[in-house]
């Protein structure tokens, strides 16, 4: 399968999990992606848990290299589902820690809302990318959904790190390698200008 592909004319691109670095380096802040493969769910005390980890040089339960994110941690599974509502969480909140991930292999990340200047420079000197995914939409999000697997961390119950394996997630990419910002370049679209 190819790793990126658009699937009609001016519509979202295709891509494949795990994201190489060729991949990363096509994508541009506002692109519209559906993402299909192998992602992680981690959020704070997750993220806490790997830094402290390559700090201390211990293996980490996941192999970053070359992959995604997703800043969430689902509600409980109902019978006959596979996931519960399962949504972004504000990406700030892992900034302390993302880039030591991201120099470690970490390719993408999932989440909302803006980055810090540190985050963003990783992601530019590591070519990856920042997604953001639909608030609002978890139950929709969790039909994307077609497996999951606990991996790592299960005491921290609902944040644990788990595997997802999606089909066509719909994301937008806000950071790209270049240095590029969807929210920055959207909202001076929208800044008065005196006449």
């Amino acid at each position: 399968m190819n790793d990126i592909s658009t699937t009609y004319e001016n519509g979202p691109i295709c891509i494949q999990t795990p994201l190489s670095a060729d991949v990363c380096a096509l994508l541009r802040a506002g692109d519209m992606v559906l993402m299909s493969g192998d992602v992680y769910t981690a959020r704070d005390a997750a993220h806490r848990r790997l830094n402290e980890a390559l700090i201390k040089g211990l293996p980490l339960p996941i192999d970053l290299s070359t992959s995604t994110i997703f800043y969430a941690a689902p509600s409980p599974t109902p019978p006959g589902k596979v996931i519960g509502s399962i949504g972004p969480t504000t990406s700030y909140r892992m900034d302390t820690f993302t880039p030591k991930l991201i120099e470690n292999g970490l390719r993408g990340m999932i989440g909302k809302g803006n980055r810090s200047p540190e985050v963003v420079e990783a992601i530019r000197k590591h070519k990856a990318v920042y997604f953001g995914a639909i608030g609002g939409i978890a139950a929709l999000t969790a039909q994307c959904v077609k497996r999951m697997e606990l991996v790592a961390y299960e005491d921290l119950g609902p944040e644990a790190i788990r595997k997802l394996t999606v089909v066509d997630l719909p994301l937008v990419v806000i950071n790209d390698f270049q240095g590029n910002d969807l929210y920055i370049s959207e909202q001076n679209k929208w800044h008065i200008k005196s006449i």
